[in-house]
C-alpha cells in the first residue's frame, strides 16, 4: 500500500511497485481497445453496414475521450487522481458491455463514447500519477514500463481482433476489456491511497458544454462534408460557422470562469503551448497510422485481419522500444533535441510510407509502421515529462490533462479529416465502389496527409524552449526521498 500526500505525493521506492502495476493494467485497458478494433472494421461493417459511417467509431470515442480530459484533470487536482481514475475504470467497463451488444452502427457508436468517457479519465490519471510519485530522471524509465503496455497490446489487440473477425465474432473484442477493468479496478482500491486536502470546487459547466459543442461540430463537418451534403452547401457553412463561434466563445468563457475546465493561461508559458502542439501532432498521426493501415491492406490486397493486424503492432513495438532509450536522451541532449530527434525519424518513416503505398505489402508497410513508432516513442514521453517536471502537485494534474486533451483532440480531428479525404475519393467513384485500387487510392491520399502533419509536429518541435533536464532533476525536491 502506498499513501501520497497531496504536498509531497511520493512514497518509498519500495512501495511503488504495485501501483506502477495497477498503473499499466489500467492502461492495457485503453491500449488494447485502441489496436484491437482496427483490425476489425470490416468484419464490423459486414454485419452492421454503414461503411461511410465506420470513422465514427474512432472519432466519436476520441471525442469523448478529448472533452472529458480536461473535467477530470481539474477534479483530479481537487478531489485526488483515485476517485477519477476508479470512475474511468467503471465508465469504460459500461461501454465495453454495451458495445459488444450492440444491435446497429449508430449504437455501436453511441456506445463507444461511453467507452470514451472512460478512457478519458484512466490515460491522463495514469501519467499524472506517474508524474506524482516518480522523479524527472526515473520518468522515462517508468513511461517505458507503461509504453510497454502498448507493445503488448499491439501483439495482443490486432490478435485477438483478427480471431475473433475470423472465427469467433467481433463482439469478443469488446467483452474481453470486462475481467481487465475488474482486476484493475480492484488493484487500484488496494493498492493506491493518497491524502487530498478537500476544498470546495465550482465545475465550468459553461466551458465544458461550449468545447462539446465546438468539437463535435467541427468533427461533424469534416466527416459528413462532400458525404451528406455537399462541401459549399449552406449545411457544411452553417456547421462550421456554430462549432467555430461555440470555441470563441469557450475560450471567452474560460477567462471569465472560476475553475476553468481548459486553464487557457498556462498556454502562455512557451513549454507548455510547444508540447501542447507537438501533443496534437501525435495524435493525429497515431490515429492516421492505426486507423487505416488495416483497411488499406485488407481492401486493396485482401489480407486477413490478422496480417493487417500485425503490421499496425510494428509501429506500438517501435514505440516503447524508443521510449525506453528516451530517459539516457534527454538527460544527456536535452528534452528539445530529444523531441527534434524522434520527429525526424517519424517524418521519415511517414513520407516513406506515403512513397510505398502505391505499393501495397504488409512487410513494407509493417517496416515503416515501425520507424514511425520508434520516432513518437522519442517524441511523446519526452514532451509530457518536460510539461510535467515544469509545474508543481497543484498544476500537474491540469498540465497532464492538457497534453492528454491536446493528443485525443488531435486523434479525433485527424480521423475526421483523413475520413474525409477517404470518403471523398470513395465518393468520386461511380456508385462509391469500394474496389481494391480505389481503396489503395483512399490510403495514399490518406498517408500523404499524414506526412504532411508529422512536419507539422516537426515545426511545433522547433519552438519548444531549450529546458535543461538536469535543471529539473536538481529542482524536484522528490530527487532525494526517491533516491
Amino acid at each position: 500500500m502506498v499513501t501520497l500526500p497531496a504536498s509531497n505525493a511520493v512514497g518509498f521506492r519500495s512501495e511503488r511497485g504495485p501501483v506502477l502495476l495497477a498503473l499499466m493494467l489500467s492502461t492495457g485497458l485503453i491500449a488494447i481497445d485502441a489496436t484491437i478494433l482496427a483490425t476489425a472494421v470490416p468484419s464490423v461493417v459486414k454485419e452492421l453496414g454503414s461503411f461511410e459511417q465506420f470513422p465514427w467509431l474512432f472519432s466519436v470515442y476520441l471525442l469523448a475521450q478529448a472533452v472529458s480530459v480536461p473535467i477530470y484533470s481539474k477534479l483530479a487536482d481537487t478531489v485526488g487522481r483515485k476517485p477519477i481514475i476508479l470512475v474511468g475504470i467503471g465508465l469504460f467497463l459500461l461501454g465495453s458491455i454495451l458495445c459488444g451488444a450492440a444491435w446497429s452502427m449508430p449504437a455501436l457508436i453511441a456506445f463507444r463514447a461511453i467507452q470514451g468517457l472512460g478512457a478519458g479519465a484512466v490515460a491522463p490519471m495514469s501519467m499524472t500519477i506517474v508524474g506524482d510519485i516518480y522523479t524527472v530522471a526515473e520518468r522515462a524509465k517508468v513511461q517505458g514500463y507503461i509504453a510497454s503496455v502498448w507493445a503488448i497490446a499491439s501483439v495482443v489487440g490486432p490478435a485477438l481482433g483478427g480471431v475473433f473477425s475470423q472465427f469467433t465474432s467481433w463482439r469478443w473484442i469488446f467483452f474481453v476489456n470486462i475481467p481487465l477493468c475488474l482486476i484493475a479496478a480492484f488493484m487500484i482500491l488496494r493498492s493506491f491511497h493518497e491524502q487530498v486536502e478537500r476544498k470546495p470546487h465550482k465545475l465550468d459547466w459553461l466551458g465544458s458544454a461550449l468545447l462539446t459543442a465546438g468539437l463535435t461540430l467541427v468533427i461533424l463537418g469534416l466527416l459528413e462534408g462532400g458525404h451528406a451534403w455537399a462541401w459549399g452547401s449552406w449545411q457544411t457553412i452553417a456547421i462550421f460557422a456554430v462549432g467555430a463561434a461555440a470555441l470563441v466563445a469557450f475560450a471567452f468563457a474560460e477567462r471569465r470562469a472560476a475553475e476553468p475546465v481548459l486553464d487557457l493561461s498556462i498556454f502562455s508559458r512557451r513549454l507548455i503551448s510547444s508540447t501542447t502542439l507537438v501533443s496534437i501532432g501525435v495524435g493525429a498521426i497515431l490515429i492516421g497510422i492505426t486507423s487505416y493501415i488495416p483497411t488499406y491492406l485488407e481492401g486493396s490486397i485482401r489480407v486477413v485481419p490478422l496480417v493487417s493486424g500485425a503490421a499496425v503492432a510494428a509501429l506500438t513495438l517501435g514505440w516503447p522500444l524508443a521510449a525506453t532509450l528516451a530517459g539516457r536522451m534527454y538527460l544527456a541532449l536535452g528534452f528539445r533535441t530529444t523531441v527534434l530527434i524522434g520527429a525526424t525519424i517519424a517524418l521519415a518513416g511517414t513520407i516513406a510510407l506515403a512513397l510505398i503505398s502505391p505499393y501495397p505489402n504488409p512487410w513494407t508497410i509493417g517496416a515503416t509502421a515501425f520507424v514511425i513508432g520508434f520516432g513518437l516513442g522519442w517524441v511523446a514521453a519526452p514532451s509530457l515529462i518536460a510539461a510535467q517536471s515544469s509545474v508543481g502537485w497543484s498544476e500537474r494534474g491540469v498540465v497532464t490533462g492538457t497534453n492528454a486533451f491536446a493528443r485525443s483532440a488531435g486523434s479525433a480531428v485527424g480521423v475526421a479529416v483523413f475520413g474525409a479525404i477517404a470518403n471523398a475519393i470513395f465518393t468520386a467513384t461511380p456508385n462509391g465502389e469500394q474496389v481494391p485500387s480505389v481503396v489503395e487510392a483512399a490510403g495514399t491520399a490518406v498517408f500523404v496527409g499524414v506526412a504532411v502533419t508529422t512536419a507539422l509536429m516537426l515545426l511545433a518541435g522547433l519552438a519548444m524552449p531549450r529546458v535543461r533536464a538536469e535543471d529539473l532533476v536538481a529542482a524536484d525536491p522528490r530527487a532525494e526521498s526517491a533516491g
